[in-house]
């Protein structure tokens, strides 16, 4: 049965009446926003829907301001719930944060599963929240706007032929011994593949390092040749594991057990993905195509794209697109977690709408870099009513002995402000874990994003102060 809170304090303020001088200024002023009942009252609803009558049935759970605010100390120090719960079982000024104090706190995997209940609509309904909360402390007013994007990676390794075929492999058979044990009277048989595949996947990684520019060309098509019979090898392992999956699979097919058959759905899907890296490894090795559509990254995130914007120190990424803006003093009023790769140009207008509807009003200027600059948004944003666009065009060269037009004082001053956002987004992959998703698929990724956002805002309106002139806020 859910419930908001604990019925009654505990003896510590008694014990220890001076505990209230160890918190720091950031905990003390989150800990005042997220008295909003409006907050509360969202992750409220996100915990009551998990089964049909979870409000007024069962056992008493977790309290809902409980659950809000570990979530929220997890994502303020990128912490992982393991660290979580026992920081705050250590900690008094985290039991009191929590609103725990001499009550039980909850293990880590009650915490998971309970995290899990929140979806993107209830994160960006909080995220809305902070922004009217930001707006009555007059923190921001919604005068400027900037946007950008980044890649949050998902959490796999760097993905090769040779590594998802061996992934494929050891999966299907992990699975597949799994189902045996289950129904033990059947009497299926599984042949593990999976060392003999590991001894081509380490030859084929050790040969593709020893060919370099140096090489000769005789070893070169030596090692080549010698490479994709590794592959063909492998390939064809991998074949036979599919095969004998499908059998294990239809000799399942009328078993009533719901474990058995949930195991035999996993196989199924399993099966789907080895496929497609069998078909994206013989396009490659065997007939040279490189740029095979819809290439699976991870048969454990397969929703992962390969991302490249541009960097020299990684050149490609493998993630997720995510849109990032922002208002005064650094605060993030939405985010977008991009399904598949689009362009930056097409995220501009929407943001710009969002924009308006979070402040009721146009932002008096609009800044972003040059993957959102053209014609066509310039044009757009000054009938939405900006007054001023800096979307500056970096592409292209100019036409032979023409010079640029002059930039006036304001665009200058706009794109010196605009970088700031690249700041902001290093302190999300620093401080609150935006570098790597450590949640799983593509609900995780959208549940991971939004309580880093709710994290740096919570921290933004803390430092600002309840009363914060518009712009300002204290370092």
């Amino acid at each position: 049965m859910v419930r908001r809170t604990y019925l009654q304090r505990s003896l510590i303020e008694v014990l220890l009446p001076d505990s209230d001088k160890l918190w720091d200024d950031d905990l003390r002023g989150i800990d005042a926003v997220l008295d909003d009942e409006a907050v509360v009252d969202l992750v409220d609803a996100a915990l009551r829907g998990r089964r049909p009558q979870s409000a007024t049935r069962g056992r008493l759970g977790t309290p809902v301001v409980v659950v809000l605010r570990m979530l929220v100390l997890k994502h303020l120090y990128d912490w992982s719930f393991a660290e979580c719960e026992r920081e705050v079982r250590g900690s008094l000024v985290y039991r009191a944060f929590c609103r725990i104090d001499g009550e039980r706190v909850p293990d880590a995997k009650t915490l998971i599963r309970l995290a899990a209940l929140l979806g993107p609509e209830t994160l960006k309904g909080i995220v809305e929240r902070l922004v009217h909360i930001a707006r009555a402390r007059r923190v921001a007013r919604g005068h400027r706007l900037r946007v950008d994007t980044t890649v949050v990676e998902t959490n796999i390794h760097y993905p090769t032929d040779s590594s998802l075929l061996a992934d494929g492999v050891r999966v299907l058979t992990r699975t597949m011994r799994q189902i045996r044990a289950e129904v033990a009277e059947a009497g299926l048989q599984v042949r593990d593949r999976t060392r003999s595949l590991a001894r081509r996947v380490f030859e084929i990684t050790q040969r593709s390092r020893k060919t370099t520019a140096r090489t000769g060309a005789a070893v070169r098509e030596h090692t080549k040749a010698r490479m994709t019979q590794l592959y063909r090898e492998a390939m064809a392992i991998t074949r036979a594991t599919v095969r004998q999956a499908e059998t294990v699979s239809e000799a399942i097919a009328e078993t009533l057990d719901l474990g058995v058959q949930a195991l035999r759905d996993e196989l199924r899907e399993t099966v789907g993905l080895v496929r497609r890296v069998l078909a994206q490894t013989r396009a490659r090795v065997l007939k040279g195509d490189t740029h095979y559509p819809d290439k699976l990254l991870s048969l454990f995130e397969p929703q992962t794209e390969a991302i490249r914007k541009g960097k020299a120190a990684k050149p490609t990424e493998f993630g997720k697109v995510v849109k990032i803006q922002e208002a005064e003093a650094g605060l993030i009023t939405d985010y977008t977690v991009c399904p598949t790769r689009v362009p930056d140009q097409e995220l501009w207008v929407p943001a710009l709408t969002t924009h308006q509807e979070l402040f009721d009003r146009p932002p008096n200027l609009a800044v972003a870099d040059g993957g959102f600059a053209s014609a066509a948004n310039e044009r757009a944003a000054t009938e939405l009513g900006v007054a001023k666009v800096a979307l500056p065009r970096t592409r292209g060269r100019p036409a032979p002995k023409a010079k640029p037009p002059p930039r006036r004082r304001w665009f200058r001053r706009a794109l010196r402000w605009r970088t700031g956002c690249e700041g902001r987004i290093s302190v999300l992959k620093r401080c609150h874990g935006l570098r790597r998703c450590r949640y799983r698929g593509p609900r995780g990724m959208e549940r991971w994003v939004g309580l880093g956002v709710i994290a740096n805002d919570l921290r933004v309106l803390a430092r600002a102060g309840p009363g914060a002139r518009p712009g300002k806020v204290k370092r």
